[in-house]
Parts: structure tokens; sequence; C-alpha cells
């Protein structure tokens, strides 16, 4: 061996590599802190982990739950939002139809009475025509009557024609008065 490698192989270890006892107790403590590691605190962070996954699970079941819910009421709402438009409707053609009844009723109603109205009015005014008329026939009959005994007291005196024209008219009014 030349004195160059000789001297390269003893001179000073390198500085950027460690001595084999501390490589040796560095991996044995590595060891020891990943057997901790592994059986200590990552079953423990695991745990952890785990529990904060059903965590989020569960709520996120209990959110999809309660949004299934809400849906569903939502849903129902909806119907009975639907139904109470359709009654609506249905109460207020119904209110419609029988305000139509009622006014054609109450129109009728009042023809009715317009009518009886009237007729009373007509009964009444050819009962009023007909006493007018008996009044003025039992003037005219009484003023023809004293118009008559005028004439004949002035012109016969004692004659029996005279009366029986007189007693014939009076007859006449009799037949008509009745």
């Amino acid at each position: 061996m030349t004195p160059v490698i000789h001297e390269i192989m003893h001179a000073a270890a390198n500085p950027l590599v460690p001595a084999t006892a501390d490589l040796i107790w560095s991996a044995v403590v590595f060891a020891i802190l990943l057997v901790f590691f592994w059986f200590k605190v990552l079953p423990n962070f695991k745990k952890n982990i785990d529990a904060r996954t059903e965590a989020i699970e569960g709520r996120l079941a209990l959110a999809e739950k309660a949004q299934a819910e809400a849906a569903a009421k939502t849903a129902n709402i909806e119907a009975d939002q639907a139904a109470a438009r359709q009654e609506r409707a249905e109460i207020i053609n119904a209110a419609r139809a029988e305000a139509a009844q009622v006014s054609v009723e109450i129109t009728e109603a009042a023809k009715l009475n317009a009518e009886r109205m009237i007729e009373t009015a007509k009964k009444q005014i050819e009962a009023d025509t007909q006493s007018a008329v008996i009044a003025l026939r039992a003037e005219v009959g009484s003023l023809a009557l004293e118009l008559a005994s005028s004439v004949v007291q002035n012109n016969l005196k004692e004659d029996k024609s005279a009366s029986a024209i007189v007693d014939g008219f009076l007859a006449d009014l009799e037949k008509e008065g009745k």
C-alpha cells in the first residue's frame, strides 16, 4: 500500500458519519420510541380519530335525518297548502253559486211581491172605480128622480100614464143599482 492510501484509511474519521456506538444507541432509542408510539400513542390517536369520525358520521346521520324530516314536513305542508287552496277554491265557487241562487230567489220574490202589489192596486182601483160608478149612478138616479118628479108634477098632475112612466124608471134604477 502506498503511504497515501494508508494515511487516508487511518486518517481521522469523517465528521459527517457518526460513530458506530452512536448509530447503535440511536437505533435502540429509535426502536424504543417507535414501539412506544406504535403501541401507546398510535392506538390512542386512532381511537381519538375513530371517535371523532364516529361523532362526525353520527352528526352527519342526524343532519341527514333532520334534513329528510324537514323535507317530509315541507312536502306535507305543501300538500296541506295545496289541499287548502283547493278547498278554498271549492268554497268560493260554492259561495258564488249560492249567491247566484239567492240572487235569483230574491229577484223572483221581489217580482212576485211586485206582481201582488200591482194586482192589489188594480183590485183597489177597480173597487174604487166600482164604488165611484155606483155612487155616480145613485146620484144620477136621484137627480133623474128629482128631475122626473118635478117634470111629472108640473106637466102631469094626475095622469096615470105619467105615474106608470115614473114607476118603470124607478124599477130600472133599482135593477141597475143591484
